[in-house]
């Protein structure tokens, strides 16, 4: 795994470089959350070494156990660990951009869109996730699980994920695979792992965590006794992203029943939002910001858009800000790392599962889809093209024989 660890003392990435980074996954990463954590393995773990294998892997866990967008909570934490709480913005802010832009675009009335795109590129851009997944499980598996009782509890961890697919059973596959873990002794680490680097005191770490909970429990006091309609968005959108484990998907319930029964946005409308949110790339949260254009009363348009974009990922940033620190200490722990080494692998077990549900059974209907996911893999796998390349590639390909 030498190869793959990054190196504390070398030189740390600008904001600007971090915010570039982001961006580029932001304007090319399809496929939904499981796809965007092998993006980031791929860009930042292999091509750009900020970050190593077990770090990667043990961001991912924290992640899973936080509620909101799993992938964005990971950029956010590289952010911070490489450039600070600039860093962390610029992350967030690269990776979000693009899709929350084109949303709101969408939600001005750029309805012909949903016409416009060829259906063979939307799933050509579908077929190309089950490649990148597959390329994070395969080298998740070899780094995480190089042994057969590692490999056995990730198969495990996926079938019970498989049988019963509800958040709880996420987070109680990572307790258990974390409790099995401490069994492991032989396959601890003989190394420690390399801190994170995260520039910001536990003090401050503590005042987000406090910040995050206050706000859930002021925020509804203040919409009841001040109206407003601002106020009211910001509430609501602000509980949707604090509540909802399990990432995006789960999310839209949540959401529909914020905003429709009241309505600040209608059925059709909100279907109509889903659908294009399906064809950007980046987070499935960004989904906010065209709900944000579309609601009445105002505010709407680009203020409502940029309202309840910050509302729903606010969550988060506080979160990620707020536990890293501690996080960062804890996992150099003897016992803890010990954990973690069955944690790692329930966390492989997790994207295993994710590989076939939603991943493949969205993606793959015949075997010309799979022949093309197929050849994206070697591509990535073996011919180590750059991901934003293999993404176009599949994605023109789904266009020319998947319409």
């Amino acid at each position: 795994m030498g190869a793959e660890r990054s190196d504390p003392h070398g030189a740390r990435p600008s904001t600007a470089g971090v915010f570039l980074a982001f961006l580029q996954l932001g304007l090319t990463s399809f496929g939904g959350p499981v796809a965007h954590l092998g993006y980031f393995r791929e860009a930042f773990v292999v091509r750009r070494r900020w970050i190593d294998e077990r770090a990667y892997a043990d961001l991912v866990a924290l992640c899973q156990f936080l509620p909101g967008p799993a992938s964005s909570q990971v950029g956010i934490a590289i952010g911070l660990a490489k450039a600070g709480l600039p860093g962390a913005f610029a992350a967030w802010l690269g990776f979000t951009a693009p899709s929350a832009l084109a949303l709101t675009a969408f939600g001005y009335g750029v309805m012909l869109w949903r016409d416009a795109i060829p259906s063979g590129l939307l799933h050509g851009l579908k077929v190309v996730a089950v490649a990148v997944v597959a390329q994070a499980v395969w080298g998740m598996a070899r780094t995480l699980c190089p042994d057969p009782p590692r490999m056995t509890l990730a198969v495990i961890a996926a079938m019970a994920v498989l049988l019963s697919q509800t958040p709880l059973m996420q987070a109680a596959v990572i307790v258990s695979s974390g409790l099995v873990g401490l069994a492991f002794r032989g396959a601890t680490p003989g190394d420690r792992p390399l801190p994170l680097g995260v520039g910001i005191g536990r003090g401050l770490a503590a005042a987000c965590l406090a910040a995050f909970f206050l706000l859930l429990g002021l925020l509804p006091l203040a919409a009841a006794a001040f109206p407003s309609q601002g106020l009211a968005l910001v509430d609501s959108f602000y509980r949707s992203g604090s509540l909802v484990f399990g990432g995006g998907h789960v999310v839209l319930p949540l959401l529909q029943a914020e905003v429709v029964p009241p309505g600040w946005v209608s059925d059709d409308a909100f279907l109509a939002g889903y659908g294009a949110a399906q064809a950007v790339p980046g987070p499935l949260f960004t989904f906010a910001a065209f709900l944000g254009t579309v609601a009445g009363p105002e505010p709407n348009g680009w203020a409502g858009a940029l309202l309840c974009l910050v509302a729903i990922f606010a969550p988060s940033f506080l979160l990620v800000v707020g536990a890293l620190p501690f996080w960062d200490t804890l996992r150099r722990q003897p016992l803890v790392q010990r954990a973690l080494v069955g944690i790692n692998a329930g966390v492989v077990g997790l994207l295993l599962a994710a590989l076939y549900n939603p991943v493949w059974t969205g993606a793959i209907r015949a075997p010309t889809d799979f022949a093309l996911a197929l050849a994206a893999f070697t591509l990535l796998v073996f011919w180590k093209l750059p991901p934003p390349l293999v993404v176009t590639l599949t994605a023109v390909a789904g266009w020319l024989f998947l319409a």
